[in-house]
């Protein structure tokens, strides 16, 4: 028999637009009669949008829905809760308004489990409903720590399985798979997680291995952990990744998927031989359904970049490049633009590698290197699917090259990335790649260069004033002396390092018909980038002081991330 409040969620579940899953509902009713378990199989069968269920299945609990993956989570509400607590009960603290502890729960109807972790934190409780399965994972992330991760590997190091000299083949493949290497591998991923990592660096020294992270475009040393566990975690990675474990002689790239929670975790792969052994890098690629949509507006673009790149993104023909190098933002750039542009009446198609957000209602294809599925091929086979927009997630090679040029040319708009320094060299390098003059000419429209700095930290930001020397080496205006400019202390939100989050910068050359005329006469980057600034092109590092003076970077991430050549 159905209590009251989950007769509510199932008629409201039924109520939904488009819900037409009514008999498979009433199953999964009888099997579980309105328990928790009742959400988690809807969400898993798809009958219902992960948001939509949860949110029902509050809303029949009189509380409030938040995905703790989703959400602000602070270390000092994550702290209000000892771990042995949060495990057993399925809790988590998430942020701290007003002396009041916002606390993921499973049971957020329990008052009397409310009471006893309200007198545990010693502040009053503000329960909110969370899947279980996605507290879980959000306490195995929140409460990972660099120290935790040191006594973890300290207690494998003392195994003396990993001693033995002929650590190899069906050996070490089951040492790979044993529970204590898969549950470290398990807590390097959940540690990088919980701190914002783009990327893994796990590399051999020559006496012992290393732990790096990326985060917010800078490496930091995590750990290091005795050689003799650095075959068996590469192993481990590579079973992952479905590479091969005895070959350690060439490069290999792959890729593999995570649970987390109710959502997937994706990692790109590489595995490098090098002076000591293998070096391998994961790259975190977005979390499906985590990721979040940035538009154009919320970007933070400047109005001298963002008005006219509005325009250019509505143009019927052409293409468009966003360029800079790897884990500059160029993607997220592109999903913003299709975004701004995304209506019923248009048909928009991308070739990716991975597709790392899904976009609705827009046709995504991912190359695969497995089957020979190339860019190349999918493009070909795109342009007869009447497609209006095209996005490439990379052009590579002259192929690909010249069918998205003639593409753009016979009434497409083409979006595509390219690895470029600068603006003005993304059209130098089309015609090094070998596409004619006479096709890059007019088909290029517009190309729009990204990078990324690190971002002040809000908590710790502090105002100081540079000095004249650094004024007068970056900024004409001596007007400038009495400026604040602002600096990231360092506090626990930033692990100390006053840099919390990312901002970018551009610059963007708008083709013109004097710009065509020096492309099609083969003139150089140089030339071009003289005939853009009669249209208003600024470099880069113009765009980044700005942001500078704007108080959300700093002088020091503008000089490290900009050439020095547009020091002018």
């Amino acid at each position: 028999m159905l209590n009251p409040q989950s007769s509510r969620f199932i008629e409201q579940l039924k109520a939904l637009p488009n819900f037409d899953h009514a008999s498979e509902l009433d199953s999964l009713v009888k099997q579980h009669t309105g328990t928790i378990n009742l959400v988690q199989s809807i969400v898993d069968g798809k009958l219902a949008s992960k948001d939509d269920a949860c949110r029902l299945w509050a809303d029949s609990l009189n509380v409030a829905y938040v995905d703790p993956f989703a959400s602000v989570t602070t270390d000092e509400a994550v702290q209000k809760l000892p771990l042995e607590i949060a495990k057993k009960v399925r809790a988590i603290g998430l942020y701290v308004i007003n002396g009041v502890l916002t606390t993921a729960m499973a049971t957020p109807n329990d008052l009397d489990l409310v009471k006893r972790l309200g007198q545990i934190a010693q502040v009053p409780i503000s329960p909110v409903f969370a899947l279980p399965r996605d507290i879980e994972d959000a306490i195995l992330i929140q409460y990972s720590s660099e120290k935790n991760l040191e006594e973890s590997l300290s207690e494998l190091e003392r195994s003396t399985i990993f001693d033995q000299p002929d650590l190899a083949g069906d050996k070490l493949a089951a040492l790979a798979d044993s529970e204590s290497l898969v549950k470290i591998l398990d807590e390097i991923i959940y540690y990088a997680l919980r701190e914002r990592a783009t990327d893994i660096h796990i590399e051999p020294q020559e006496i012992q291995s290393r732990i790096r992270f990326r985060i917010d475009g800078n490496l930091r040393e995590v750990l290091t952990y005795s050689k003799k566990l650095h075959k068996a975690i590469i192993s481990r990675l590579k079973i992952l990744a479905q590479l091969n474990i005895a070959e350690s002689r060439f490069p290999q790239d792959g890729r593999f998927s995570l649970a987390v929670g109710s959502a997937t975790a994706n990692f790109r792969m590489s595995s490098v031989p090098s002076q000591y052994g293998e070096k391998i890098v994961l790259r975190i690629l977005a979390m499906s359904g985590k990721k979040t949509m940035l538009t154009l507006d919320k970007m933070m673009i400047s109005q001298t970049i963002l008005q006219p790149f509005k325009r250019l993104i509505q143009n019927p023909n052409g293409i468009i490049f966003v360029t800079g190098p790897t884990g500059s933002g160029k993607t997220t750039t592109l999903y913003a633009a299709l975004h701004e542009i995304n209506k019923p009446d248009i048909n928009i198609s991308t070739i990716e590698d991975p597709v790392e957000i899904q976009l609705a209602g827009v046709t995504q294809s991912q190359v695969n290197s497995h089957i020979d599925l190339k860019f190349s091929t999918i493009l070909r086979s795109l342009l007869r699917q009447d497609p209006d927009v095209i996005l490439i997630g990379e052009i590579r090679d002259l192929e690909t090259a010249k069918i998205a040029t003639e593409a753009a040319l016979t009434g497409h708009i083409v979006f595509a990335t390219l690895h470029t320094n600068t603006a003005a060299q993304a059209i130098i390098r089309l015609l090094e790649i070998g596409v004619e003059p006479y096709m890059v000419a007019p088909s290029v429209v517009g190309v729009l260069a990204q990078r990324l700095a690190a971002r002040i930290c809000e908590n710790c930001k502090e105002p100081y004033h540079p000095s004249r020397d650094t004024l007068r080496k970056y900024f004409q205006d001596e007007g400038l002396t009495d400026v604040p400019f602002f600096r990231g202390r360092g506090c626990s939100s930033c692990r100390g390092t006053g840099y919390k989050g990312r901002v970018a910068f551009h610059e963007m050359v708008l083709v013109t018909e004097e710009i065509r005329t020096l492309i099609s006469e083969g003139k150089s980057v140089q030339e071009i980038t003289k005939a853009a600034t009669k249209v208003g092109f600024k470099p880069l590092r113009y765009d980044g002081l700005k942001k500078v003076l704007l108080g959300l970077t700093t002088i020091e991430e503008i000089e490290a991330n900009t050439s020095f050549e547009w020091a002018s």
